[in-house]
């Protein structure tokens, strides 16, 4: 899966590639993918903040860039539908390397 926009970055940027696991289990702090019931076939990368009364809070690493559950409010269990499990950079975006003395 592919990441587009900047919703979670730093952690996950556009161009990055992410190896997902569909269903599964998922942990209060980890990124998850998500398809909201209004929005069939979109596919959303969020970080799971809480449960609130048997629904999840989900947020953007990227407050300014994210439309999440301060927008829409908590989502259900059921649509959160991916656990991330690998991160792939986008070419060319290495870590600059520590000044040696």
């Amino acid at each position: 899966m592919a990441v587009a926009g900047e919703s979670m970055a730093p952690t996950f940027n556009a161009g990055d590639w992410l190896l997902v696991m569909w269903g599964g289990s998922f942990r209060r702090g980890q990124a998850v993918i998500i398809e909201r019931e209004d929005q069939p076939g979109v596919f959303l990368i969020k970080r799971v903040v809480g449960p609130i009364d048997e629904k999840f809070w989900v947020e953007g690493d990227n407050k300014n860039e994210s439309t999440d559950s301060r927008h829409w409010g908590a989502i259900s269990e059921d649509e959160i539908v991916a656990s991330i499990v690998l991160r792939f950079k986008k070419a060319g975006s290495r870590r600059k390397s520590p000044k040696k003395d």
